[in-house]
């Protein structure tokens, strides 16, 4: 399902063995063995087919954060939104309804990151009164709920606020309107990942 040589990626999979794939993808790329990696050519694009995806992950623009690398995944397995700290917008949601509603795909990840600037810009914007001009407000109001709830005078803002605006998120895209269906249904899943800068891996997070 997830990529695999010689296996086929159907769309309907279950939840959970799209998600034990992406985490296998994981643990080859942080052991340095990956089957797929950045050595994948256009003829394995050409050879790609159908579109047949398990999974759509949510992540942000960090240059540090190359989605189909971290899993470890080839052309056709991973449908990627990326955007500053994976603030949702109506295009983003839009998005993840259509590939799980037309493709059939079982599993959403939303991945925050370890220093994420977005959220470190929505801590500063806190902390200081400023709110930041153009789109960029957006994106620092999107995120300012998960700091508030921690506190921004917490010494441990950052850390803990990243976690938190993952679990936001994820919360957000059960109670949408056409994912919340399926969700309680069991054929989609929808969870929430973290990325270790340092040491590549991708580690789970609780609902909280």
């Amino acid at each position: 399902m997830g990529g695999m040589p010689g296996r086929e990626r159907q769309p309907g999979g279950t939840p959970r063995a799209a998600l034990a794939d992406l985490l296998a993808g994981n643990r080859r790329f942080v052991s340095g063995q990956p089957i797929h990696g950045h050595d994948v050519t256009a003829a394995a694009a050409a050879a790609s087919g159908d579109q047949q995806p398990y999974a759509v992950v949510l992540g942000c623009i960090d240059s540090r954060v190359p989605l189909e690398a971290i899993f470890d995944q080839t052309f056709g397995a991973i449908c990627v939104i990326r955007t500053g700290g994976h603030v949702l917008d109506r295009a983003v949601c839009g998005s993840i309804e259509y590939v799980v509603g037309r493709l059939g795909v079982p599993l959403v990840m939303v991945l925050g990151h370890e220093r994420c600037g977005a959220v470190g810009a929505a801590v500063d914007a806190l902390r200081t009164g400023e709110r930041p001009g153009g789109s960029l407000a957006y994106l620092v109001d999107e995120i300012a709920p998960a700091v508030t709830e921690i506190g921004f005078d917490d010494p441990a803002v950052h850390p803990l606020a990243i976690r938190r605006h993952v679990r936001r998120t994820v919360r957000t895209l059960r109670d949408d309107d056409l994912l919340a269906g399926p969700v309680a249904a069991g054929r989609v899943a929808i969870t929430g990942g973290l990325y270790d800068l340092a040491t590549g891996e991708v580690a789970l997070l609780d609902p909280g």
